[in-house]
């Protein structure tokens, strides 16, 4: 039965509850680790760089140039340690390493390559998205560079702008890199953000289809044991009334009273025992009701003493399962609303097959306590039981409709209207 599938859909929902909360620790570890490893690379970046600088520094020889002293080894090993906030600040950290940068080359130590003390702060900051800053700062030493050494250092000219297009080349590189890496992380943060959209969705989806089938369920539970009830209800009447005077039909009325419990206690264990199914077992399935079985509900009208008769015009063939399962429930609830309420004595319901669509008619010729108090019209209803509701809902969801209320010469007739096909055009009520 269509029912059976909320077993799954409350598995699907709890598991993936369940995999949400596994999945954030799991983060949280994996957070915690991954900070534990940016803080111990940064740090060894940070000393890295530093001895880098010191070295360069130590080994740097330029004419005319002011012998490192301790300040210029400080300047280096600063530069340095900047670093280790690099990813807390990394425009900041550029510029503070630039401008250290330029510090030393200002106090006219020896020159050191701009690549070694700028390449992981400017990789950082473009990573961060800062790109604009870091092509006008390498290209600023670089040139600056190649101005200081030929023009007042009168160093050869080729020889320099070798020299210098290497530390170019090495700049250049450092700052695709970093944009590259950006650009990577933002595609994947995208596609995280997407997925993550996405599974929102499915547990929106799930939650959705659990409300259905519980919205299903309650359906199927009223037009049950409404129409249970109600002819429980008539056959112990008459079995009360004639007790004395014709056991025999008495007796037929406690059998027909056995018969609809037996019926009614099947219909809701498969409905029960669909929910009961969490573990993935066999659910109950037993047949969803149908139009064949209308012949049964009159034969319970009769017994309940209406003159109940079935009309079928057009041309009889299979429908979709739910409208055939909801022109049955439509049936159902007309006629125990009729041995309920309606105070009448004969009851008729048509059945038509159009091309492309099916049409019910269930028309009595009781009075009812009030006439008013079941009726409506599509978009205008008064007020109803949850069995019209219910009636008017099942017919929507198909893409049809239902209307209630009494009739022009009286009695009160209950008409639907089902498309049996996605190009069924509706049918105004009449």
């Amino acid at each position: 039965m269509a029912m059976a599938a909320i077993p799954n859909t409350i598995e699907r929902t709890g598991t993936a509850a369940r995999g949400w909360a596994g999945h954030a620790r799991v983060c949280l570890v994996q957070q915690a680790g991954s900070y534990s490893a940016s803080k111990v690379a940064d740090v060894g970046l940070a000393v890295l760089v530093a001895a880098a600088n010191v070295v360069a520094i130590s080994v740097a020889s330029e004419p005319q140039s002011r012998s490192p002293d301790a300040l210029a080894y400080v300047l280096g090993v600063v530069i340095g340690a900047v670093l280790l906030v690099r990813r807390r600040w990394p425009l900041a950290v550029l510029i503070a390493s630039a401008a250290l940068l330029f510090l030393y080359y200002s106090l006219n130590y020896p020159g050191i390559p701009p690549a070694v003390a700028l390449a992981v702060a400017l990789y950082t900051a473009v990573v961060a998205g800062h790109l604009r800053w870091g092509w006008p700062i390498a290209a600023f030493f670089i040139l600056a560079g190649l101005f200081v050494v030929v023009i007042r250092k009168h160093e050869l000219f080729l020889l320099t702008l070798a020299q210098m297009a290497q530390q170019a080349a090495l700049l250049a590189v450092v700052l695709l890199l970093g944009e590259v890496v950006r650009n990577r992380r933002c595609y994947l943060d995208e596609v995280r953000e997407r997925l993550q959209r996405v599974e929102a969705e499915r547990e929106r989806e799930a939650a959705r289809q659990v409300a259905e089938e519980r919205l299903r369920i309650a359906r199927e539970l009223h037009d049950v044991m409404a129409h249970t009830i109600t002819a429980i209800s008539v056959q112990a009447g008459l079995a009360l009334d004639v007790f004395d005077d014709s056991p025999t039909q008495a007796h037929a009325a406690l059998g027909a009273i056995r018969t609809a419990s037996r019926e009614a206690m099947a219909e809701i264990r498969a409905t029960i025992g669909v929910l009961r199914d969490v573990d993935g077992g066999a659910a109950p399935r037993s047949p969803m009701p149908t139009l064949e079985q209308v012949d049964g509900l009159i034969a319970e009208a009769q017994r309940a003493g209406l003159r109940a008769t079935a009309e079928v015009t057009g041309d009889p063939r299979p429908v979709p399962t739910a409208v055939d399962t909801t022109a049955f429930r439509i049936v159902q609830e007309s006629l125990t609303n009729v041995v309920r309420h309606a105070r009448a004595n004969c009851v008729t319901i048509r059945i038509r097959y159009e091309p492309a669509a099916l049409s019910i008619d269930v028309a009595d010729n009781g009075t009812g306590a009030d006439g008013s108090s079941s009726a409506g019209s599509r978009g205008q209803p008064g007020h109803r039981g949850h069995g019209l509701v219910g009636m008017m809902e099942r017919a929507a969801a198909l893409g049809g409709w239902l209307q209630a209320g009494p009739r022009p010469g009286g009695g009160f007739l209950v008409q639907a209207w089902l498309p049996t096909s996605a190009g069924a055009s509706e049918e105004e009520p009449t």
